[in-house]
């Protein structure tokens, strides 16, 4: 979110409940009309458990399909897990949004690579973008006297962060640095609007939203239509 003119980013069901993972059937390519772009959020069934925690505890996903699915697209493990289990939270909590994990993984590849080889073992991925000072088709945005800059693996502004902010992981903190908490705030962000992500237009605008720029869309589209693909190998 930190290179283009609009920069925006965006209880849990009981523990021992075990879900149906919302995983990605790949739909259509990307064609030209913006309104055309397929939606990447549908569902693959696959079983997942839930921690044995307390009822306030995080959605856990299947580690083995965690694994396996981290091996097939690339995707760092700790990332994967942190959009597999924000995905399942949001299928609890905002049931007819339908978002897919591979929707949270092209928005995650776009905008930090996964938090790169910044993502520690702790989910913690310290990236700022750079300075959005209005040069280099960046926004100008100001934040306590200083240019702000987007951070964290989905690369929120502070002023999206302190609407949408929140805890993924249980901690008691939403921490805009651990792809737990931004994965969430991110899901959070793309389910505000009430659309249903399985049709083309609900999912463009979604990720619209998120990013005021067609070719980030695309882009977006692109990372995760390839992983839909490589997931379903």
């Amino acid at each position: 979110m930190a290179r283009v003119l609009t920069v925006l980013g965006v209880g849990l069901a009981a523990a021992a409940l075990v879900l149906t993972a919302l995983l990605a059937t790949q739909g259509p390519r990307a064609r030209p009309g913006l309104d055309e772009l397929a939606p990447v959020a549908a569902t693959v069934a696959t079983d997942v458990s839930t921690s044995t925690g307390p009822t306030d505890a995080p959605l856990v996903p299947d580690r083995a399909w965690v694994t396996s699915t981290a091996a097939y697209t690339g995707i760092a493990p700790r990332a994967l897990q942190a959009y597999a289990a924000a995905t399942l939270r949001s299928a609890s909590e905002h049931p007819g949004c339908h978002l897919g994990w591979t929707t949270l993984a092209g928005i995650g590849h776009v905008e930090s690579g996964h938090g790169g080889a910044d993502l520690g073992a702790d989910g913690r991925a310290v990236v700022h973008g750079p300075a959005l000072d209005g040069t280099s088709g960046n926004a100008a945005i100001a934040e306590d006297g200083a240019w702000d800059r987007a951070r964290g693996p989905m690369q929120f502004i502070a002023s999206t962060w302190r609407r949408w902010g929140s805890d993924g992981d249980a901690d008691g903190v939403a921490d805009v640095d651990d792809v737990d908490d931004a994965a969430w705030s991110a899901a959070r962000y793309l389910c505000a609007s009430g659309a249903d992500l399985r049709s083309p237009t609900g999912w463009t605008r979604a990720v619209h939203s998120y990013n005021h720029s067609d070719a980030y869309v695309r882009a977006v589209l692109g990372a995760a239509d390839a992983y839909a693909s490589r997931a379903g190998s």
